[in-house]
């Protein structure tokens, strides 16, 4: 990995082109420069990232393949800065919501249908859905995923589910619960 140093306000240009939670500073460049250039550059991988970002976007299909990158993904998540700057568990919630859902949104498709509450559903595919399954639900939509959670419930409750999830996406049970602590 390479490291370069740029300025504050360079950084935050940067970073202001940012499409989806976790997109590398490297992936952000590399949008647009291609755009700039009009032509695609073949880069073998993605790692020259600039310090403080999130981790890298990664195919899902490289991810399923390869575990290891999954958990290098999540604990890279956990030690970002992004990450870090959450004072609210709810927001927390979210990264790691829309996280679980980039590195494999048809494990996380599959998790998400098995969860719910007593007489709530958690996750669906709109507001609407969540709103008419129980009284404050407070729904939100989920970054660079199709789904909508409810987010009115205790931090216990958001990391039953987050767990729930990542158990069934095949994560290993330590690194489930160092995440649901972090909430």
């Amino acid at each position: 990995m390479k490291t370069i140093e740029v300025d504050e306000d360079l950084y935050r240009y940067i970073a202001s082109h940012t499409q989806h939670i976790g997109e590398s500073a490297s992936d952000i460049l590399r949008r647009m420069l291609n755009a700039a250039a009009g032509q695609k550059t073949e880069v073998a991988t993605p790692e020259a990232r600039i310090s403080g970002t999130a981790p890298a976007a990664t195919p899902a299909k490289a991810e399923a393949a390869h575990p290891q990158n999954r958990v290098r993904a999540i604990r890279e998540l956990l030690l970002s800065d992004e990450y870090a700057e959450q004072k609210r568990a709810v927001n927390r919630f979210m990264l790691i919501l829309s996280t679980l859902y980039r590195l494999d949104a048809k494990a996380f498709t599959e998790a998400t249908e098995t969860v719910s509450g007593r007489t709530r559903l958690y996750f669906a595919g709109d507001q609407q859905t969540l709103l008419q399954s129980g009284a404050q639900t407070k729904p939100k939509h989920v970054p660079g995923t199709p789904f909508w959670v409810i987010t009115n419930t205790n931090t216990g409750r958001k990391s039953s589910m987050i767990e729930h999830i990542m158990l069934s996406m095949q994560f290993p049970a330590e690194l489930t619960e160092k995440v649901c602590g972090t909430l």
